[in-house]
């Protein structure tokens, strides 16, 4: 059997989770290149340990290869419209990470060619491959608490990303909170019609001090009528804190967080369990696995998009309403973010 051929363009973090996700589940995935124009010597070296055949610092090669079916971008926000364009320009199925670029233009007009080349296209959004948040999702979808009225989703990080990394993120609306913007869609089945959104640097004041902040909250207005309430905090010390709760006119649906082990002490000093998994990888590492095999039967099977680039799309709207609410204090409609 013809094995699928890769390239995954960047070499961090990010990118990391995707080749070992592809190299540990994907068998008839073969990953010929990494390419990152900042590629250290240390990345080239884990590139040889993981297999993949060639490394290199210009994205044209991979574009240039014919024999390259896909590429998953991964590298930094500013580069992913262009990516995803010259992409399409090649005839390459795309897979591409949050967000889908700071630049609304820029997001229309990589949407234009993803329509008019015809290439296979998925938004990264892993969260929404999970059995728990899919199970939630069809709960609501299917009417078995009535009418959404209430979406409430908590989100907080085991601990601070590095300071380099908030200075490059582009804010924690963008890099962090944007996941539970598409999960509010997702659940509410409604667009966004208004936001407010503020928050602090409370962890660490140098946070601030570089322009972001490290706890955050966002109350959405929805054109159903439906409300979403969003708590998000860069530290949570126990572990990495993922709840959501959606209350509807018949009832309520939550989804509680996966513990690192099911067991549980019950004795005279009270009732103990584990606490949640560390982080995104070991809470979301099937979440991965499936988001590739959805992509990958996309190809195969002529299949759609469960999440698209217009999901990207209307998630990036969301993130800058929050930030613009944010720097001015004031409830932000969607359009105008248009």
């Amino acid at each position: 059997m013809k094995k699928d051929v890769v390239a995954i363009l960047g070499a961090g973090r990010i990118a990391r989770v995707h080749v070992e996700m592809l190299v540990r589940y994907q068998r008839n995935v073969r990953i010929k290149y990494i390419v990152d124009p900042y590629l250290s010597e240390e990345s080239e070296q884990w590139a040889l340990s993981m297999g993949i055949e060639q490394t290199g610092k210009d994205a044209e090669i991979v574009f240039s290869d014919r024999e390259v079916d896909s590429v998953f971008i991964c590298s930094p926000t500013p580069t992913h419209c262009a990516y995803i364009i010259r992409a399409c320009e090649a005839g390459k199925h795309i897979y591409c990470e949050k967000p889908l670029d700071s630049s609304i233009r820029k997001i229309h007009e990589a949407i234009e060619a993803i329509q008019s080349s015809g290439v296979k296209f998925l938004m990264g959004f892993m969260r929404r491959f999970d059995v728990n948040q899919q199970k939630l999702q069809r709960t609501v979808a299917g009417g078995g608490i009535g009418t959404p009225q209430i979406i409430r989703l908590c989100s907080r990080d085991p601990a601070l990303p590095p300071y380099p990394y908030i200075e490059s993120s582009g804010g924690i609306f963008f890099d962090s909170m944007i996941h539970d913007f598409d999960l509010a869609r997702f659940y509410a089945g409604s667009e966004v019609e208004e936001i407010y959104a503020g928050g602090n640097a409370l962890v660490d004041p140098k946070v601030g001090e570089l322009g972001d902040i490290d706890m955050a909250f966002a109350v959405l207005k929805f054109k159903s009528g439906a409300v979403g309430l969003i708590d998000l905090s860069r530290q949570s010390n126990c572990g990495y804190d993922q709840r959501t709760e959606v209350h509807g006119s018949k009832g309520t649906v939550h989804m509680a967080n996966v513990p690192e082990t099911t067991v549980v002490v019950r004795n005279e000093e009270g009732v103990h369990q584990d606490k949640p998994v560390y982080f995104f990888l070991e809470r979301y590492a099937d979440a991965f696995a499936q988001a590739h095999r959805v992509f990958l039967d996309m190809i195969h099977n002529d299949t759609e998009a469960p999440v698209t680039a217009y999901d990207g799309l209307q998630a990036v709207r969301i993130a800058k309403a929050a930030r613009i609410s944010w720097q001015e204090n004031r409830p932000v409609k969607l359009e105008e973010v248009s």
